[in-house]
């Protein structure tokens, strides 16, 4: 007989920008896989009919990552629905508005910020009292390429995601011995929606690549569940790159 059993039977998972891109795809796999997800993104729209077309291990969130009280709220509704959540994927984020510095806007940058340092403080630190009290649990942080490199018009961008790896550290560093697993995962350049929005800038190469180039959002979608398993363990505390070819030869995944 078949075996049938999910990768992820039993488990919770947090998504964050669950809506479209990266955050839906992993939605729909970890599901597949035998997990309850909370999907979480501010298009209430979307989430509702993703949780919709998963069906009742599903539930739709529509909230600001930015928002610590919702985000406490939140976890603790998932909790009594679903349980202690074991995964969290801290995925949501923005680039918009790209802008040269002098010309970026005080209050926009502020939101960029707001949305993908603090949101992953937020999620972080909502979920791992819970997470360290039972002895397991996994965060992990959507990075970028631009954490390690600046970039023209995306200081914004740039700054918050080098913040956001480097916070990904210290939660390994403060909680890896209470049996988290923490990681970051840097995927490239993926055909979303984001990618539509930097080529319409026109600043800096990112916008000058063709849209062939991009990996599918299903792609980091995959890496992530693998990375939610123990076969990563080896990985634990660090940033994984989908550049890399190892890491793609071990996931089957190929251009």
């Amino acid at each position: 007989m078949e075996d049938t059993m999910g990768q992820l039977d039993g488990k919770t998972a947090i998504i964050t920008g669950a809506s479209r891109g990266i955050g839906a795809e992993t939605a729909r796999l970890f599901a597949r896989e035998g997990a309850k997800v909370a999907l979480v993104a501010r298009s209430e729209a979307a989430i509702t009919a993703l949780a919709e077309e998963i069906g009742p291990n599903a539930r739709a969130y529509p909230l600001d990552i930015s928002d610590y009280s919702g985000m406490k709220a939140m976890i603790s509704d998932v909790a009594k629905a679903f349980g202690v959540p074991d995964i969290l994927i801290n995925n949501a984020g923005v680039i918009e508005p790209i802008a040269r510095f002098t010309d970026a806007d005080p209050a926009a940058w502020g939101e960029v910020i707001d949305i993908n340092l603090k949101g992953v403080f937020n999620g972080a630190h909502a979920v791992a009292g819970a997470m360290a009290e039972r002895g397991s649990g996994t965060i992990i942080t959507i990075s970028s390429g631009a954490a390690h490199n600046a970039l023209e018009g995306w200081s914004h961008y740039c700054v918050s995601k080098a913040g956001a790896a480097m916070l990904t550290d210290c939660l390994h560093k403060e909680l890896a011995e209470a049996g988290l697993r923490i990681m970051g995962l840097s995927p490239g350049t993926v055909a979303t929606e984001m990618q539509v929005q930097i080529k319409a800038s026109g600043l800096n190469p990112v916008s000058q690549l063709d849209f062939s180039v991009h990996i599918p959002a299903d792609w980091p979608a995959k890496c992530l569940l693998w990375m939610c398993t123990p076969e990563s363990d080896a990985y634990l505390g660090q940033e994984i790159s989908l550049r890399d070819e190892t890491i793609r030869a071990t996931l089957g995944l190929t251009a």
